[in-house]
């Protein structure tokens, strides 16, 4: 039986859910190839070694949000410049050019003020300032994507609209719901699916999988947020963290140059499922300015091994 690949998506403005698949398995084939599947590469690009779907949901973040009160909005600034509050630490915790750490501790700087945020919007403003440093570092604007400071916070909000469980529709369902529900679509409960998450898409298939009831042979984690302790990990659900049940295997990558991944092991921060699966870490060097994309990370080989040779273990199954 031809298992099921099933992608999800990230952070990030509109994207074209039958491209972005051709890029994600162009990127896998890459990897697999380096990773000396070459055999397999035409299996991947043509759907014969697996059925392979992108789960996307990036259109619902599209939606206007309902008006609400000038604390919600500052509620998710705040929570925006707790994360790159922390991902700020764990890089300067790290060897890092001059120009760079310069910049680095000048965003800082500004997103923590002594005295604190003074006055309505303060934080909102905070978050901005130190957003349009850290595009200084060319890596972020140029192969980001980030044309501005406000693009790049207006992403990176999404993280915070994702975990603030608001936005209900019209049937009552919270913005967080309605993502969860298009990834589980995209889920083959009558055979193994394996799922290959990016960023935020690492949260959203975290809680998705926690309701699942079909086979997961295999879990791939790129650049994800989850260890971040203070911004994202107290908010995910259900608490305490614990690999979902379906899971057989979970595979976590980050890479150094990552601002947005944390640098926790999973593993020490996740419970067991009651197969006593537990997170297993690895880190990947790919030398890049911008290493955050997930065609990046399934490039390298150490991702895409993996991956491919779990495609094979679950078609014999």
């Amino acid at each position: 039986m031809k298992p099921r690949l099933v992608f999800v998506h990230g952070i990030g403005g509109p994207r074209d859910p039958v491209a972005e698949l051709d890029a994600w398995l162009r990127a896998l084939a890459d990897g697999a190839r380096a990773a000396g599947h070459s055999r397999r590469v035409l299996d991947l690009l043509r759907g014969w070694a697996a059925d392979a779907r992108f789960a996307y949901y990036g259109d619902l973040f599209g939606v206007p949000q309902a008006q609400g009160a000038a604390s919600d909005v500052e509620d998710e600034a705040e929570l925006v410049g707790e994360l790159l509050l922390e991902a700020l630490d764990e890089r300067l915790a790290e060897p890092a050019a001059d120009d760079e750490a310069r910049a680095l501790r000048r965003a800082r700087a500004q997103l923590a003020p002594e005295g604190g945020a003074q006055g309505p919007g303060a934080v909102a403003r905070q978050v901005l300032t130190a957003a349009n440093t850290l595009l200084s570092l060319p890596g972020l604007r140029t192969f980001g994507g980030w044309a501005s400071a406000g693009l790049m916070v207006g992403h990176l909000r999404q993280v915070a609209r994702y975990l603030r469980r608001g936005e209900r529709d019209e049937e009552g369902l919270t913005l967080d719901a309605r993502i969860r529900r298009r990834v589980e679509q995209n889920l083959d409960a009558s055979g193994p699916t394996l799922v290959v998450a990016h960023s935020l898409g690492t949260v959203v298939s975290l809680e998705t999988l926690h309701g699942y009831r079909g086979r997961v042979p295999l879990l791939v984690t790129l650049g994800s947020p989850i260890g971040m302790s203070a911004a994202v990990r107290p908010r995910i659900r259900p608490q305490p963290l614990q690999v979902p049940g379906p899971v057989e295997r979970w595979l976590n990558f980050w890479d150094r140059d990552d601002l947005i991944a944390a640098r926790p092991r999973l593993e020490r921060v996740v419970r067991p499922n009651d197969r006593s699966v537990l997170p297993v870490t690895r880190r990947v060097d790919s030398d890049g300015v911008w290493v955050h994309p997930a065609a990046t990370y399934l490039a390298q080989s150490a991702v895409a091994g993996p991956v491919v040779e779990a495609i094979e273990t679950a078609a014999r199954s």
